[in-house]
């Protein structure tokens, strides 16, 4: 297993994951048996393949940024606690599912910070082109978060999938488990969602500028 010196971050937050799955492993009665040094080996497999990619869709789901560590450590204790019933070759797609449900139990618990509210769209500054890159890319996240956190988990999930991991729908239908049509119906909806949002921030940007 990988030891990383730097604890902190998505690093960090593998370490804690993995060492958590090692000691779950270690505690099952019987001592060291072969099924036990192949369930470290999976676990293993699976975080190095994944990880980033679930603190990534972590973030795109909604989970602030402060707390995706502890929210990616808790897919992989679920994964971990699972391990028996997650089908070979579906692991990525497991560690997805769970990802949005603690995605969404996060967001249920703290949705008064993390709802978009009008108030909210009005007020953000537009991502248009500036000077200075960093602060346009920041500019341009920070309004993406506001247009996403106001999308539905469901519409949001697929738009994660399609437009920010470059899956087709029916690669997606299979990912999340839901009919091709459900996904392309989903997709087509949160993407008006995302296209009208956007105009609706871009419009009241314009109009604010033309106040005196």
């Amino acid at each position: 297993m990988i030891t990383f010196r730097d604890q902190s971050g998505p690093f960090g937050a593998f370490a804690k994951s993995m060492s958590f799955a090692n000691s779950v492993v270690a505690a099952r009665p019987g001592g060291t048996t072969p099924s036990e040094a192949e369930d470290r080996a999976r676990l293993d497999a699976m975080a190095r393949d994944s990880f980033q990619f679930v603190w990534r869709s972590l973030r795109r789901l909604g989970v602030p940024a402060p707390a995706v560590d502890d929210a990616a450590q808790k897919v992989f204790e679920v994964a971990t606690r699972k391990l028996a019933n997650i089908r070979v070759g579906a692991e990525r797609a497991f560690l997805f599912n769970t990802a949005v449900r603690v995605a969404s139990g996060m967001r249920r618990r703290d949705i008064s910070r993390r709802e978009t509210s009008d108030d909210a769209l009005e007020h953000h500054e537009d991502p248009a082109p500036h000077p200075d890159e960093a602060a346009d890319g920041k500019r341009r996240r920070e309004a993406l978060d506001l247009v996403l956190d106001s999308m539905p988990m469901d519409l949001r999930s697929v738009f994660v999938l399609f437009e920010l991991e470059g899956m087709s729908t029916h690669e997606i239908a299979v990912f999340v488990g839901i009919p091709a049509g459900t996904a392309a119906s989903r997709l087509r909806r949160a993407r008006e969602h995302f296209q009208a949002h956007v105009k609706r921030l871009r419009a009241k940007q314009e109009f604010s500028e033309g106040q005196p």
